[in-house]
């Protein structure tokens, strides 16, 4: 029997855009930690977690993987915290309708976050202008080239700007969310998080360290 945490919090929307060539792990995993956490907290239902598309029907993931998001840019239901994963993200800064749709929703969330190179789509919505982020190891010379008025921080699993907060490559988005679920829930639901999907959970975000 699972251990629960109590939390009188109201329920909280959490959106995730996913799009064609996304990584897979950038949005099952944020996905798997706001359930897990929700089905945690007590009483259960702290999270309510969505996937969101540009448009209705199935999005292939990288691999080939097919998913059916519940919601588009266009129907949706108001959102606390956006979750944007990142992949092949190339086609989606192409794409004005999402761009603009990501800056006019961070203006409502509470939170607004990126997973790998979703952090250039937020970049992109001029979310991250005059501030710290991250993304995959492997973009941040891009990220730092693109937009040079961006400190792009290397060796850091996330990086928390109050309300934007951006995480290196794929398995960093777990690290990152555990790390939202921490700020909107509590630590010890965090804890609790990581313990039950059995994540070595590296909470403790200083390189020097």
């Amino acid at each position: 029997m699972t251990s629960t945490v109590s939390n009188t919090q109201q329920s909280s929307n959490i959106g995730i855009y996913i799009y064609d060539d996304a990584e897979v792990l950038d949005f099952s995993g944020p996905f798997e930690v706001f359930s897990t956490a929700s089905r945690l907290s007590e009483p259960s239902g702290l999270f309510n977690v969505i996937l969101i598309a540009q448009n209705p029907g199935p999005v292939r993931a990288r691999g080939g993987f097919s998913i059916n998001p519940s919601h588009s840019i266009d129907n949706h239901p108001p959102l606390d915290v956006l979750v944007v994963a990142g992949g092949v993200h190339t086609a989606e800064l192409q794409k004005t309708d999402v761009i603009r749709w990501i800056a006019r929703i961070s203006e409502r969330t509470q939170l607004t976050a990126s997973v790998c190179t979703g952090a250039f789509l937020l970049a992109e919505a001029g979310l991250l202008t005059g501030r710290s982020a991250t993304t995959h190891w492997e973009d941040i010379p891009d990220l730092r080239t693109c937009y040079p008025d961006i400190q792009v921080l290397d060796n850091r699993r996330w990086v928390d700007e109050n309300d934007v907060i951006t995480s290196g490559g794929i398995s960093a988005g777990i690290d990152m969310s555990l790390h939202l679920v921490s700020r909107l829930g509590g630590m010890t639901l965090a804890e609790m998080t990581a313990k039950q999907m059995e994540f070595d959970w590296r909470c403790d975000n200083d390189p020097d360290k």
